[in-house]
């Protein structure tokens, strides 16, 4: 045996090996970053809210004030028939103890309804200030006291208990999130791979990678403040074991392919990651700019999401590309058992679905195109019928204490608001506000709380409702008349969250759609194969916002569409959608390039890619699905959307639209590209023959 052959041996053994060991080490010196993410992560308003709003100098301020900010509660006590003296004298026993257990901030008044039936008490503390514990501690010790019997029924409401019960349901999206996340993956690549150890090593490289990502996503909030939220970091999630096992797919297929070809694992390997990882570099790369366009948005949930998502996506590619391959050629062939690929075995020939898919948009391209913008143009009218903004109380699946409280209210109290509005204004012209407030067409009641650092709290009771049109225009009426000032409270910041978000789909939507454009034009050489995708992608969320708008109000009982979904689920949709697109149209035009016809070159893509395009997309729309068993409405849409906007993206828009257009458009899918061109010769060489690449 020569210098040369046992230089390669060794260098074969050693790799993966060297592999393994700087993943030990990587996972060690992150490991205690990643257990501490949790403890960053919050959910109070201001880390939704969108940076320049009036709510957000609200917030900011109250933090300043003496005590810290102010941690609002609505005690409802209440008696079908009526409340009686003993009722009463119940009431006021238990709101003087919880005023004997915590600093409030004033003496709370009872106010009764005038039908008699309830009687509410305002509570407020500054004690917690901007400890979400603390203010959680207030909440429960409040509810612990604030008991009923024998017919009265006690509610406690208001801001700081609709805080404590979304944050309840964040803080459980954890460990649910991850489990419900894994055993969906393990369950399908169980199906996909029907083999008994396969399915664990891509599942257990994921999990690496999210743990990668947590300790990366704490080191970016330590160096840059980014806001981390439970709502991000349960989207991080999902995308490093949905994308993570998408790119898990794709390298595994070929690898398997080529271990028919190669004899040796670590050349296989090699093999596969020079035919795939151009594809999955660039639809990594893709993912993650499109996510980073969301830092132009306003919205610091939505510029949060984008480093987070960004972080999920390469810690899965960086996992995907080192470690996954590492792992499989130490355990060869044998991995696969029971369907080992021998070297110079022949695959089992099967009739591929994707080949009599392809064969039908092959034969009548225009038809099949006709046909399928009509249904995703019929799907997206579907949006006509999405229900209004959601409101802070109908924001969860399951009805908490707290919004049976506010719901009492509303009934018990329509003249009367029942949700506070903050006023801060100079210290220096607080008397002059106070009484120009109270003159304001809309307000029932205002009154000084707090004052410091040159600044003076007014709190404002609307007549309106909660998120009324009356109480909607009130505020706006007062931060147009109250200049020098700023309107803040609850109501105040779902305005802003709702106009912020409108902002931002008109910035971040051309940001996205343009970014995307040039990578695809980089990547793909062409202009029109790019448009063909975006505008693939574009009619896909279309019709899966849609499919939301036919089933929210209707199917699942939702009383309004969070304010920012169109944004989200459209970033997400484009970019991951132009994920597929990018393994579709890689292979065609590596087919394009060794010489096959157009119509050729795009049914052998098809045939080729097919099944790997639909098991990465049941993967990831699973991934996503597992969002709708979570307890915040607006999770459970985000995740349905983009659950069904990639199913409608992997088998009708990859398999027939963007098929049936390359086909119908033949070269000039590669305009202005050398492929959109004839070849000079009169007698091209034959296509090379390709194996069909198979998940099963």
């Amino acid at each position: 045996m020569g210098p040369a052959k046992t230089t390669t041996r060794t260098r074969r053994r050693a790799v993966p090996w060297l592999l393994l060991g700087l993943w030990v080490a990587v996972l060690a010196a992150v490991g205690p970053f990643s257990s501490k993410l949790a403890d960053v992560q919050h959910d109070r308003a201001v880390d939704y809210l969108p940076a320049s709003a009036d709510s957000t100098q609200v917030a900011k301020i109250e933090d300043q004030l003496p005590g810290g900010e102010t941690t609002e509660l609505v005690l409802v006590y209440r008696r079908d028939g009526g409340l009686s003296t003993a009722d009463r004298a119940t009431a006021a026993r238990q709101v003087a103890e919880i005023d004997r257990q915590n600093p409030l901030t004033g003496t709370p008044r009872g106010v009764p309804s005038r039908d008699g039936t309830t009687l509410m008490y305002p509570v407020s503390s500054s004690a917690p200030g901007t400890d979400e514990k603390l203010r959680d501690d207030f909440v429960n010790d409040v509810r612990d006291v604030a008991r009923g019997g024998g017919g009265l029924s006690v509610d406690v409401g208001g801001t700081g208990a609709l805080a404590t019960d979304a944050a309840g349901v964040y803080n459980s999206l954890g460990g649910p999130l991850l489990y419900t996340t894994v055993a969906v993956v393990a369950v399908l690549l169980i199906l996909i791979y029907r083999s008994p150890l396969l399915w664990l090593v891509p599942l257990a490289v994921a999990g690496v990678a999210d743990y990668l990502a947590m300790g990366v996503a704490y080191g970016l909030h330590s160096a840059f403040g980014t806001t981390i939220t439970g709502q991000s970091q349960g989207v991080m999630t999902i995308l490093v074991f949905g994308a993570g096992t998408d790119y898990a797919l794709l390298l595994i297929s070929r690898y398997r392919e080529e271990l028919r070809r190669v004899e040796r694992p670590y050349d296989a390997m090699l093999a596969a990651l020079r035919g795939c990882g151009p594809a999955v570099l660039a639809s990594s790369g893709t993912v993650a700019a499109g996510l980073l366009c969301l830092l132009a948005a306003d919205l610091n949930s939505s510029r949060g999401m984008g480093p987070m998502g960004t972080v999920g996506v390469l810690c899965a590619l960086v996992a995907m590309l080192t470690l996954l391959p590492a792992v499989l050629v130490l355990f060869g062939r044998r991995l696969f058992w029971p369907l080992v690929p021998a070297y110079g075995s022949e695959p089992k020939q099967r009739r591929s679905l994707f080949a009599a898919m392809g064969s039908s948009a092959g034969r009548r391209p225009y038809a099949v195109l006709a046909g399928g913008v009509v249904l995703l143009g019929a799907l997206a009218l579907g949006t006509l019928n999405l229900p209004g903004a959601l409101k802070q109380q109908d924001s969860f699946v399951d009805k908490p204490d707290s919004v049976t409280a506010m719901e009492t209210l509303a009934k018990a109290y329509p003249e009367h608001g029942t949700q506070p509005i903050t006023v801060i204004t100079p210290t220096a012209r607080a008397a002059d506000t106070l009484a120009r407030v109270r003159a304001e067409r809309g307000v029932a009641d205002a009154e000084t709380g707090r004052s410091g650092k040159g600044w003076t709290e007014i709190s404002v009771t609307a007549q309106g409702a909660p998120q009324s049109a009356a109480e909607t225009a009130t505020i706006k009426s007062l931060r147009h008349d109250l200049k020098g000032s700023y309107i803040g409270g609850p109501s105040a910041e779902q305005i802003d969250l709702k106009d912020t978000n409108a902002r931002d789909r008109l910035i971040v939507v051309p940001i996205v759609l343009v970014s995307v454009l040039l990578i695809l034009m980089v990547l793909l050489r062409s202009l029109v194969a790019p448009l063909l995708l975006l505008v693939a992608v574009v009619a896909v969320w279309g019709a899966a916002l849609g499919i939301g708008g036919l089933v929210f109000s209707p199917l699942f009982g939702f009383e309004g569409t969070d304010p920012g979904l169109g944004l989200l689920s459209f970033v997400f949709l484009v970019a991951l959608g132009v994920d597929y697109g990018i393994f579709l149209m890689h292979r065609m035009r590596e087919e394009s390039v060794q010489g096959a016809e157009p119509v050729a070159a795009a049914l052998t893509a098809l045939r080729t890619t097919g099944g790997v395009i639909a098991s990465a997309g049941l993967v990831l729309a699973a991934t996503f699905a597992v969002l709708t068993n979570m307890g915040l409405v607006q999770l459970v849409e985000l995740g349905f959307v983009i659950a069904v906007g990639v199913l409608l993206d992997t088998f009708l828009v990859r398999t027939y639209l963007v098929t049936s257009a390359s086909v119908a458009l033949r070269r000039k899918v590669w305009w202005p590209g050398p492929l959109s061109r004839e070849p000079e010769s009169s007698a091209p060489p034959p296509p090379r023959e390709r194996e069909s690449v198979t998940v099963g």
